[in-house]
């Protein structure tokens, strides 16, 4: 009778309670490790995937905001003073190196702004911009990365040794009923359990905001080259009015 599943054996198994609570609490020491460690990486990967809905929402709302301002037809002067000389946020910062290194140039003495040095120190100011600003957003985005492939293994680990733990216990006990198996067996599947739900949320939101953030690099650097190309128009008007004042 050892070795018949009764259902007595079964009532046994359902008063323990299956709820996850009790699973963890009768998890065994390396068990329990392994699912505060996932659910502590959950928590992390939520924190994450809050922090940067928000911003780049933000991000895009401030960018729309400034270009509005920027095609307004005011002066670029004035809007340097009041949004690129201390940018707060990406969009201003691409305007504001942009037109700080042109605003540098135009006074250097006798320099015509036209020429391809000044321009490539305008692109190359605006390419480093948008790539600093770009790291700055998608900052943390590399936890969620790695959280995505490795959670499902740490919660395999865990079901693992739950079931290494179900085994030594029918062996120490001479005993497969289900009362001495099914204890392990849940906890292990509870790891996966966690494992999963930790990891599946960190792949879908990392690919989310990977795109979402591309799509903002990407907005950036199209403003970066229309704004480049004012500057040259600007500069090569400025050189045609210098020479025809020579003349």
């Amino acid at each position: 009778m050892d070795h018949e599943v009764s259902s007595s054996a079964l009532g046994a198994v359902g008063a323990a309670g299956l709820s996850p609570l009790d699973l963890f609490l009768h998890a065994s020491i390396v068990v329990k490790l392994v699912m505060l460690g996932l659910l502590l990486c959950s928590a992390g990967v939520w924190a994450i995937i809050a922090e940067k809905i928000i911003l780049i929402r933000r991000v895009n709302r401030e960018a729309t905001e400034f270009e509005d301002r920027f095609w307004s037809g005011g002066s670029l002067d004035d809007l340097y003073e009041s949004d690129g000389a201390r940018p707060t946020h990406p969009m201003a910062a691409v305007f504001g190196a942009a037109m700080g290194e042109w605003r540098r140039s135009a006074r250097i003495g006798g320099i015509d702004l036209s020429r391809g040095g000044v321009r490539e120190r305008v692109d190359r100011a605006i390419d480093i911009t948008v790539m600093r600003e770009n790291d700055r957003l998608t900052r943390r985005l590399i936890f969620l990365a790695t959280i995505g492939p490795v959670a499902p293994f740490v919660g395999l680990f865990g079901t693992v040794w739950g079931i290494m733990h179900s085994f030594a216990s029918i062996a120490q006990m001479h005993n497969t009923n289900l009362s001495v198996v099914a204890p392990g067996i849940s906890e292990a599947l509870f790891a996966t359990a966690i494992g999963l739900v930790t990891a599946i949320p960190a792949y879908i939101a990392y690919n989310g905001l990977s795109n979402s953030f591309e799509k903002f690099a990407d907005r950036m650097e199209a403003f970066g080259t229309e704004f480049a190309a004012i500057l040259s128009r600007q500069s090569e008007e400025r050189a045609d009015d210098t020479t025809g004042g020579k003349a």
